[in-house]
């Protein structure tokens, strides 16, 4: 059977539909991410990503429905990922944010062409916000298996 490791993440957008990455203080690499985590036993993705969200973001933000399901395993380590839609963030909910610096050192929004850059986000991360867009504006879900989608 499969043992997969769990993870939940949020995508939030501002008015103009650009998409926040954060930059995270708990990671040796240099990619921006999404607020999320991996899932602890007992709790969904969904509590996950809520939990995640008031943790990094310091907020109690809405958290929607899924956008992106990705299989993804990596050698021995078997992943699931869900990305969640989060609330559209205005200038005011922006000002709420307190940034936990054990996770985040800062946020920005970014217009979706530009989270396709590999120098800025990791490919797998790059792929989901591909899929998350479009799933977005259609009120979709996307299953992706190593970032993909299913022909």
């Amino acid at each position: 059977m499969a043992r997969a490791r769990v993870a939940a993440g949020v995508l939030f957008f501002d008015e103009q539909g650009r998409i926040m990455l954060v930059e995270p203080t708990n990671r040796e690499d240099k990619f921006l991410g999404i607020p999320g985590g991996y899932v602890p036993p007992g709790e969904s993705p969904y509590e996950t990503a809520v939990r995640k969200v008031k943790e990094e973001l310091g907020v109690d933000f809405p958290v929607g429905r899924p956008l992106v399901v990705d299989w993804a395993p990596s050698g021995d380590d078997e992943k699931m990922v869900f990305v969640f839609e989060g609330a559209v963030l205005g200038a005011e909910d922006q000002q709420k944010i307190r940034l936990n610096p054990d996770s985040a050192s800062g946020f920005t929004f970014y217009e979706p062409e530009r989270t396709s850059d590999p120098e800025m986000l990791m490919t797998r991360l790059i792929k989901r916000i591909e899929a998350a867009v479009p799933a977005r504006a259609v009120q979709a879900t996307v299953y992706l298996e190593h970032g993909e989608p299913l022909a």
